[in-house]
């Protein structure tokens, strides 16, 4: 066990009377009192993402009376967000999450500071932006960010509460290469190498139970809350992992990796974790087409053979007519190939087009010279071609 660590931030020097009456069910936890609550009041963190853990984040460091938040976000608010990201409302759609988040965040608390950082986190700007801030929270869905959150600060000396969530899962732990004693870990002790390309499904490609993000927003918040105040026994050196379909919470060690190398600076993320495989990315290269060219190919009665490469239940969701569904893993297998035709052009669709290119290079190996997929999937045929569709 980590053990009790020292308190991350000095106490403010007072609460004045609202903020007594605000936080009172805070000040009469002995273990919190007077001197905890100053000391949030004090606090800077950071939130990197206002999306599904970023939301239920936010409300609650907020609610607990965190003094300053920051938040890193660049998408807007998307109907199919509001599932599960409940700092923003129907009338949010459309706008920014960093504006929308903060206007959520001024009705729960006044007193609360939020800065904005309405940029795509990247190598030259991560250091620049956390710099200014006492401890991290990285409620980002990708690989790439993950590695660049955690490498910014263990650069930084910063400690950081990291979670993931997918389907019915969800994983937290807090990483902090200078943690005093010795007790340092950093997120490459847990997974030293990303995983290959493809291999593990976003959410917006796996989905995520909505109410999945408030279990694990709220330890989020509860770990950062011990670090801030330096109660309990943080989560340092620990993977909690949660089940909500068995409702079982397990934790697993994390140990040093005595293989792994000093963080001397920040990389090109994308091209660690190989965001497409180098195959898909040389196979879209010269056979993708628009869903404009798609539709035109139906127009002109040309000889082709449309595939879906996506899941049963999401062609069920929406498809395109004409169709047929094969599953991605079915073709990469080759289980599949022998029931494609020889005689006609092949034409791979997914949702956005990535699943697709994964496929699309299996069938170049494979023999299927002119094959092409559709660049947007079917998302992208949905928004060009037909808008009667739903999307997802």
């Amino acid at each position: 066990m980590a053990g009790s660590l020292p308190p991350l931030v000095e106490p403010a020097a007072e609460l004045t009377k609202e903020e007594v009456a605000r936080y009172s069910r805070h000040l009469i936890i002995p273990d919190v009192g007077m001197d905890g609550q100053k000391r949030l009041k004090n606090a800077k963190v950071l939130v990197v993402g206002a999306g599904g853990l970023g939301s239920p984040a936010l409300l609650y460091l907020a609610a607990a009376g965190v003094g300053t938040l920051g938040i890193v976000e660049f998408d807007v608010v998307d109907e199919s967000n509001l599932q599960r990201q409940v700092i923003h409302g129907q009338s949010d759609i459309g706008r920014p999450k960093a504006e929308s988040a903060r206007d959520s965040i001024a009705e729960i608390n006044p007193f609360v500071t939020v800065n904005l950082h309405q940029v795509h986190l990247s190598s030259d700007n991560a250091l620049e932006v956390f710099s200014g801030y006492d401890l991290i929270l990285d409620g980002t869905d990708n690989f790439a960010t993950r590695y660049l959150v955690n490498d910014a600060a263990v650069l930084l000396g910063k400690p950081y509460v990291w979670g993931s969530i997918f389907r019915f899962e969800g994983q937290v732990s807090v990483f902090w290469e200078d943690a005093p004693n010795g007790q340092g870990l950093n997120y490459r002790d847990l997974y030293p190498e990303p995983p290959p390309p493809g291999m593990v499904p976003s959410c917006a490609e796996g989905g995520v139970l909505g109410v999945l993000c408030a279990s694990i927003g709220s330890i989020m918040v509860t770990e950062a809350i011990k670090l801030l105040t330096g109660i309990g026994e943080p989560l340092l050196g620990r993977l909690m992992v949660y089940d909500a379909l068995e409702m079982t919470y397990r934790t697993i060690r994390i140990r040093k990796d005595p293989e792994s190398k000093p963080i001397e600076g920040l990389i090109d993320y994308d091209a660690f974790c190989g965001v497409v495989s180098e195959d898909a990315s040389a196979a879209a290269a010269g056979s993708t087409i628009t869903p404009r060219e798609l539709k035109e190919k139906f127009d002109r009665g040309d000889n082709f053979t449309l595939i879906d490469v996506r899941e049963p239940h999401e062609f069920e969701i929406v498809r395109i007519p004409g169709s047929t569904l094969i599953p991605k893993d079915r073709i990469l297998s080759g289980e599949a190939l022998a029931d494609l035709p020889q005689d006609k052009q092949i034409v791979l669709h997914c949702k956005s087009g990535a699943r697709s290119a994964e496929a699309l290079a299996a069938l170049h190996k494979a023999g299927f010279a002119d094959a092409v997929h559709v660049g947007g999937g079917v998302l992208g045929w949905a928004r060009e071609i037909d808008p009667t569709l739903p999307t997802y």
